[in-house]
């Protein structure tokens, strides 16, 4: 279980990058809107990351808040792109979001294991 998980979170990360610095008419749009759109995008990052690599939950949520702070700055070479800060406050915020709602689920799951293993 744990390789799938850690493979589908790259898959999703390589996504991202994709649409962050890939054509702008590639891109997937919703009724989101930006900001809604990268929320949803890197929350479903950092819960990825988060539920795959929960032994270091803490590094790997400060290696992804530099890597997401990279990829906003690669936009200035990517032609159409813009980096804006408030895009990475977003995208780093709401990524850490992802990486605490890891955290709650590991503490739900933990606490079932405890009490069913408690009752039998």
């Amino acid at each position: 279980m744990s390789i799938f998980v850690r493979f589908f979170a790259w898959l999703l990360a390589a996504a991202v990058a994709f649409a962050t610095l890939g054509p702008p008419g590639l891109r997937p749009h919703s009724d989101l809107g930006q900001d809604g759109e990268h929320a949803l995008a890197f929350i479903l990052v950092g819960l990825a990351f988060g539920l795959a690599y929960r032994n270091r939950r803490w590094a790997v949520a400060a290696v992804s808040v530099v890597l997401i702070g990279l990829l906003e700055l690669m936009q200035f070479w990517a032609p159409g792109r813009h980096a804006r800060l408030e895009d990475f406050l977003v995208d780093a915020g709401t990524a850490c979001i992802g990486f605490a709602l890891a955290a709650a689920v590991d503490w739900v799951m933990t606490r079932l294991r405890t009490n069913s293993a408690l009752t039998s």
